[in-house]
């Protein structure tokens, strides 16, 4: 069960969001909203897991930062749109995995496979809190600003209508 705890209007290089911070007993999830989505179709919705290396400290390992600014701009360009950020820091297994598996990453492997070689999933992530979010927004359907088939399946599991995807593509 999710609740929400607080909310406000956030302003940002893409225009100005409503920021809903969330709470579901163990961790803090926010959803930015453009527009109106409460019973919306087709609605753009982008999740978006956390990454100290690409949000906070700008590593250019990562393409995390880059992905949420096109996310960013694509709702504002649709002029509605959600972004759900979940606080699922290295693919839901921490920022202790995320620093084991850099050398790996380094070496060649894609960042999933690098986790598994450290002794982590390749993701561990739980979408679960997204779709309680959007049931709670009331959104009809989305279309999902993602190239991750789990995250699909797993708000689809969940009773979230997904009509259709589309890729976050890096310029």
């Amino acid at each position: 069960m999710i609740i929400k705890l607080a909310e406000g209007d956030l302003k940002t290089k893409f225009g100005e969001f409503h920021e809903i911070l969330f709470y579901n007993g163990q961790t803090e999830s926010i959803a930015l909203i453009m527009g109106d989505v409460m019973g919306a179709e087709n609605v753009l919705c982008r999740v978006h897991s956390s990454c100290l290396f690409g949000h906070a400290f700008n590593s250019i390992e990562c393409d995390c930062r880059e992905q949420m600014a096109i996310s960013q701009q694509l709702i504002q360009q649709a002029g509605c749109g959600i972004v759900i950020w979940l606080a699922q820091e290295g693919k839901g297994n921490g920022h202790f995995a995320l620093l084991k598996s850099v050398e790996h990453k380094r070496l060649g492997l894609p960042q999933a496979d690098a986790y598994e070689a450290v002794g982590f999933k390749k993701d561990a992530r739980d979408y679960t809190p997204a779709a309680e979010i959007l049931k709670e927004l009331k959104v009809r359907s989305i279309c999902m600003l993602t190239d991750n088939p789990k995250k699909v399946d797993t708000l689809t599991q969940h009773g979230i209508q997904v009509s259709g995807t589309k890729a976050v593509a890096l310029h």
